[in-house]
């Protein structure tokens, strides 16, 4: 069931999807991308590994509020100008927060995928009390700006991107769908719509489609970050990265990796930047390490408090 939470006048949808009583986890899906991205398999195994899942539509997508059109031009357009085209990028990582807000949730694990590992990334720095743990997959750094992004893309796989048209029909979403997910899937990897029927449906019965709005696309990518560096970053981190990633180079995870305190570094072989199901039982166990590892590092913190402030502050 859709709720929603606000952050001034903008009004954030995001949903339960399973786990009450677990650790808790929110997902932050990527450019342009509305939570129905989540692979019902994938948010299966983390329940299975004891969080409590909730995904959110960021601005711009899926059920949250969608900003009026300034002339933005395309995507990387956008991300390269100086100035941003409708709003910053800290006010993206404000719309995470107020999603924690209402859910009722003092502190999260966030895990953060493409874009959505991004804004993940910048949640910690700007909020650190609220981030328990940090994981992102397939992200570009923080630290990089402008120009300096090129070098993580894989500019050759633009271009086909610009060239999907597809009548704006149940089957025509359903087909752009296949062909976004066989651009991000790593080479050779078969994709069909069986891989993202339930997301197409999903989108269907809530009255959205991903992918058509360019221009909000554009608003998301060119929303410019004013805030501190990865160094920042005191949550326990862990850097995911398919190694046939179509879209962005593994460069993009190693210098995160390097850029945050103790981070871990992992990266998969034959894994693409689609969240494929040959990674959904990987990542959720990294997940689970990763959570585990924030617990013990929470521990001696918590020495001398006593039970009732223990629950509390958990």
């Amino acid at each position: 069931m859709t709720r929603y939470a606000h952050n001034g006048e903008i009004r954030i949808a995001f949903e339960d999807l399973g786990g009450a009583g677990g650790d808790p986890l929110l997902l932050v899906m990527g450019l342009g991308t509305s939570r129905f991205w989540w692979p019902d398999g994938l948010v299966a195994e983390l329940v299975g590994r004891g969080f409590h899942v909730v995904a959110y539509d960021q601005r711009d997508a899926g059920q949250s509020t969608h900003l009026p059109n300034p002339r933005v031009g395309p995507p990387i357009k956008a991300l390269l100008r100086r100035e941003a085209p409708a709003y910053g990028a800290e006010d993206l990582t404000d719309d995470a927060v107020a999603v924690l807000d209402t859910v009722g949730w003092e502190g999260a694990h966030l895990f953060g995928h493409s874009m959505g590992g991004l804004v993940a990334q910048r949640t910690a720095i700007r909020h650190p009390k609220r981030v328990l743990s940090l994981a992102t997959s397939s992200a570009v750094p923080s630290d990089a700006k402008g120009l300096g992004l090129l070098r993580y893309l894989r500019l050759a796989c633009l271009p086909r991107f610009a060239r999907l048209h597809y009548p704006e029909t149940f089957q025509g979403n359903l087909d752009l769908a296949v062909a976004v997910a066989r651009i991000l899937a790593a080479p050779g990897q078969r994709i069909d719509e069986h891989d993202v029927r339930e997301f197409v449906d999903k989108e269907a019965a809530h009255e959205v489609a991903s992918f058509r709005e360019e221009k909000a696309q554009s608003r998301q990518i060119g929303a410019k970050w004013h805030g501190g560096p990865l160094a920042q970053i005191t949550a326990p981190t862990l850097v995911l990265h398919g190694e046939r990633d179509p879209l962005l180079r593994v460069a993009a995870a190693r210098d995160i990796a390097a850029a945050v305190p103790d981070a871990r570094l992992r990266t998969l072989p034959g894994v693409g930047h689609f969240l494929a199901r040959g990674v959904w039982a990987t990542y959720a166990d990294e997940l689970r390490a990763l959570a585990d590892s924030a617990d013990e590092q929470l521990k001696p913190q918590l020495n001398g408090i006593t039970q009732t402030e223990v629950r509390d502050h958990v």
